[in-house]
Parts: C-alpha cells; sequence; structure tokens
C-alpha cells in the first residue's frame, strides 16, 4: 500500500510542478511522524514548556532530526536555534480577587473554579483596587464604526468584557461569520492596555470563547511568557478571566443576566456601563526570565537567482508543560497539540531532502516555540526572518491534527485570500480531498495559530488543518470526535499518545502539504494576497507587487 502512495506521488508531482517535472518522490511515512510523535508528548519531555528541561530536550530532539535529514542550520551564529527572551510570570495559588459592590455583600472569586489570569506588569506582586466598568465586546474598530470605549474614561479603572465580537453576516461588518482579530482575547487585553485600565477581566461562555472552561483553566493556570516590557510601558495589573456563573453575580449589580449582558454587547450603539462595585485584586507571582528558541533548517532550492527565495514549512513545538494535576496527571503531553503538527514537519524536511531534483526555491523549515504563549515564536521569527518576509513565497502551516485515519477532506482556512489558492485546489483535487469550510468561522481560527504572525508581515500563510469526514468512517465520526478532545484533552493532561492511533491522515496531509510547497517554490512570481485582503499593504511593503 505504501509503494503504490508512493507512486501516486511521484506522479501528481509531475502534473503539479509547473517549470521542473518530479519524475521521483521519497515516501512520506505515517509510521516516522508517530515516532516523532510518541517522543515529543512521552512524559519525559514533561510538557514541553519553553525554558524547561523537556523543552530544551524537544528542540535538541529537532535539530537533530533536522541535520540526519541533511537540511542546513539557519539559526543563531551557523545553528538550527533562533533564541529569544521571554519573560515568564507564574500566577500563584493565593491570587485573590472581589468585587465589592456599593450595597450588599461582596462577590469572592475563586482561583482557578471562578477566575483565573496573570498580571502582566511582571512584578512579584501587583494589586488592583478600582472601579469597574462593563465594555461589551472591548473593541474599538474604526472602519466599522464600532467603539465600546465611546464616551467612558477607563483609565486606572477594571474593564470587564466578553470575547467574541459583534456577530454578522454581512462581509462588509467584521467580515461576516468569520471572526476577526477583534474577537480575539489578545486583542481585547491589548485595547484594555491602550485605554489605560488597571485590569481587564473575560466573562466565559463556551461560545463566546469556543471552548470550555477546562481548557481556559488548564491555559491561563500555569506560567504566562511575556515579551518583555519596554521602559515606561503600561501593562494591566490583571489579565484574565471569570466563569459564567461569576459573571451573572457581576451583571446581578446591573440588573442583567450574563446572556443579557451579551445580547446588549452585540448591538450597534453599545454604551458602556458603570458596574456599582470596585474591585480589587492580588495577584502574587514568580517572574523569571525565560530564553527558549525556534529551531530553524533550510534546504536549497536549485534555481541560482531564485534558491534565495523559499517556501516556509512551520510547526509549533511547545506545549504547556507541568500544570495543575487532573486525576493525579500534571503533565500536559501535547502529543495532538503540536506533537502531531511537529511530526510531520520533520518528515516532508526529510521528504524535501531527499528529492533527486530540487524545486527552483529553497525550502525553510520552522518549528516555532512559545506558541502557546500567544504565537510568542513565529512571532520572532516574523520580525527576524531568515530571509525578507519579501523573498517568502508562502508559509503552510501544521497544528493538531486528530489520528482517526485516512481523511476525505481537508481545511486551508485563509489559503482562499491568497494568489495561491489554485495551487491548493488543484492538490487537493490530485489527492481526491475536499476542500471544506472552516467549521467554526466564529472561533476565529486564523488568528489562533502560527500562520498568522507570518501574515501580519505581508507573508501569504494559512494552515493546512484537519477535515471533517474520515474514508470509510460515519461522516459523524469527525465532528464527534473533535468535540470530545477539545471537551475533555485540548489544553489538559488528558492529550496524550495512544499506540492505537492511525497515522495515515498526517501522512495523507503531508503529501498534500509537499504538493503545494513544491508546485509555488516552482512557479516564476511570488504569490500575493488577493485584492482588499487586510495583509496585502504588508506584502506590497516588503516589496512584492
Amino acid at each position: 500500500m505504501k509503494r503504490r502512495l508512493s507512486l501516486l506521488l511521484m506522479a501528481l508531482l509531475g502534473a503539479a510542478c509547473t517549470n521542473t517535472a518530479q519524475s521521483q518522490m521519497a515516501e512520506v511515512s505515517g509510521e516516522r511522524i508517530r515516532a516523532h510523535v510518541k517522543f515529543l508528548s512521552s512524559d519525559l519531555l514533561e510538557g514541553r514548556a519553553p525554558g524547561s528541561r523537556g523543552g530544551d530536550l524537544a528542540t535538541d530532539y529537532i535539530a537533530t532530526q533536522f541535520a540526519l535529514a541533511g537540511a542546513k542550520p539557519l539559526g543563531d551564529n551557523g545553528s538550527y536555534f533562533q533564541k529569544f527572551e521571554l519573560v515568564g510570570v507564574a500566577p500563584q495559588g493565593s491570587s485573590q480577587l472581589t468585587a465589592i459592590p456599593t450595597s450588599g455583600a461582596p462577590i469572592r472569586f475563586r482561583w482557578l473554579d471562578d477566575f483565573v489570569g496573570v498580571t502582566q506588569r511582571q512584578v512579584a506582586n501587583a494589586e488592583f483596587d478600582a472601579a469597574a466598568v462593563f465594555v461589551g465586546h472591548g473593541i474599538v474598530a474604526p472602519e466599522y464604526q464600532w467603539d465600546d470605549y465611546k464616551g467612558v474614561d477607563v483609565k486606572g479603572k477594571v474593564v470587564v468584557f466578553f470575547t467574541g465580537e459583534p456577530p454578522s453576516t454581512d462581509p462588509k461588518f467584521f467580515t461576516g461569520p468569520a471572526l476577526t482579530y477583534y474577537g480575539r482575547w489578545t486583542y481585547k487585553f491589548e485595547e484594555a492596555t491602550r485605554h489605560g485600565a488597571a485590569a481587564a477581566i473575560i466573562i466565559h461562555t463556551e461560545p463566546t470563547a469556543s471552548y470550555g472552561w477546562a481548557t481556559v483553566r488548564g491555559s491561563w493556570g500555569t506560567e504566562e511568557q511575556q515579551v518583555a516590557l519596554a521602559k515606561g510601558q503600561g501593562a494591566l495589573a490583571f489579565a484574565g478571566w471569570m466563569t459564567k456563573e461569576m459573571g451573572e453575580k457581576v451583571g446581578a449589580l446591573l440588573g442583567m443576566s450574563a446572556d443579557q449582558m451579551l445580547a446588549a454587547a452585540d448591538q450597534r450603539g453599545f454604551q458602556a456601563k458603570e458596574i456599582p462595585a470596585r474591585f480589587q485584586g492580588k495577584v502574587p507571582a514568580v517572574v523569571r526570565t525565560v530564553t527558549t528558541s525556534n529551531v530553524v533548517a533550510r534546504i536549497e532550492g536549485s534555481d541560482p537567482k531564485l534558491k534565495d527565495e523559499a517556501v516556509v514549512f512551520s510547526a509549533h513545538w511547545d506545549h504547556l508543560g507541568v500544570g495543575e494535576a487532573i486525576n493525579g496527571d500534571g503533565i500536559y503531553n501535547g502529543a495532538a497539540d503540536n506533537g502531531t503538527g511537529t511530526g510531520m514537519l520533520l518528515e516532508m524536511a526529510r521528504a524535501w531532502a531527499e528529492l533527486p531534483q530540487k524545486p527552483r526555491r529553497s525550502a525553510i523549515f520552522v518549528a516555532a516555540g512559545a506558541e502557546e504563549q500567544g504565537l510568542r515564536g513565529s512571532f520572532y521569527w516574523g520580525q527576524h526572518p531568515s530571509i525578507p518576509a519579501g523573498k517568502v513565497a508562502a508559509a503552510l502551516n501544521f497544528d493538531m491534527f486528530l489520528a482517526l485515519g485516512r481523511y476525505s477532506d481537508v481545511t486551508v482556512n485563509g489559503a482562499e485570500r491568497t494568489t495561491i489558492y489554485p495551487v491548493v485546489e488543484a492538490a487537493a483535487k490530485r489527492m481526491g480531498l475536499a476542500i471544506s469550510p472552516d467549521a467554526r468561522p466564529s472561533a476565529g481560527l486564523y488568528y489562533r495559530s502560527d500562520h498568522f504572525s507570518f501574515a501580519r508581515v505581508g507573508i501569504p500563510a494559512f494552515s493546512v488543518e484537519g477535515g471533517d469526514t474520515f474514508a470509510g468512517k460515519a461522516p459523524e465520526v469527525g465532528a464527534k470526535a473533535m468535540a470530545e478532545f477539545r471537551d475533555k484533552r485540548y489544553h489538559q493532561p488528558g492529550d496524550e499518545y495512544k499506540d492505537d492511533w492511525d497515522f495515515a491522515g498526517m501522512e495523507q496531509y503531508s503529501q498534500f502539504g509537499l504538493l503545494i510547497g513544491i508546485d509555488v517554490a516552482n512557479q516564476d512570481a511570488l504569490p500575493t494576497w488577493r485584492a482588499g485582503d487586510e495583509f496585502l499593504a504588508a506584502r506590497q511593503a516588503s516589496g512584492v507587487k
């Protein structure tokens, strides 16, 4: 069977490549991907947190695999490692949050059960005692005539809001149903900081966040790794979340339920509301300097001129490390997220290196660090790219796959925004894959993975994502499996490798990614974004017209 797949891929490559016929293709092996995933997600690596022993073991392993494949180092000083520093801020179990109403009993929040978060001031003890304001979704979007902060001064106050954004079916209003960056919690904390707020707290709901409280608790109850503050730079004393149940209690102070608050936030003309209470918080933290790295390698192209340009393949190697124990297990192994994508990245590097005739452009493989901390590693690479952004033809990212066998479809969220899309469509057709739209556009997945960091500097970038249907299985199997994963394993210790996993789908998607990459690497002109896209200006600024 594998031999037939290999022969099929060789034939497909001959059809896919527009300028250089590829007569052979190294076999892409799901079993090799399995071996990488099994090691990277083992307890030995302790959840691969950046700046930890397990994280260092992971990056050393990845660099070794690149070297064995024949991919050359493209990091600092002739190494595979592109090092960068972050500030680790670990919240403590003694953190306190209390709302003191103008009348009535105090509302006391329990750490992890009712609230979770961290100081962004990068100090050992942050405190606040301030009036509070409900600011809806916490969005200022002039292009949509939307300002949740209009008419209110929140300097030195606590802002309370929902994640997400006003619902829309109009492509000219928050781009329709697909979540924009305005809906992401990262943006909301940034905007609160710009307005001088002392603290910012999201009321969690599963529909607006796209995941349950267990995911929030697992992600925010451990160390956050932040970009170091510049001298004099403002920061929130606390950035965090409260449960919907606690949101109900806060809403009652306004005479509203949490659902009524959200409905009000969704309406054009929303007016911020003073909450008749002071929020008091004590947010202790252990603060340290974290040194971590991206692992970067290159395989040179065959064209004397175009080899200075490249196609980028990426996947993040990190996960959450060791955290709160659930059922006696405190290691957040991150097997699916993102041992799978990293294993695929290593296998694609090996297969590309074994091509007898290399594509015209080079290939760069970026194993990014600190993705779980807010896309930190890919952002650093985007700001300090191995080659200028204007010389990167495209970036394909691979993040989190379920091991249920061969897929019948694939999702390429964002590819349709680029001039690469016809290549993607052709590759999908040759692989027998239907292209499915983003199943959860309101989750804003485009802004939650490493390709976003590349897009921000103009590089046409998207993720290859798992589809919804699996060959030989009932149509509902994929959706049920993903829902179960999100509820019980995503960002929890249950994301562990199992020996019965079927890696045929990851083998299939690696082949798909290679088809796209080789075709783009052989094109005469550099791809770009389609007219009107939010990233087109950055592409043009990088020198690509």
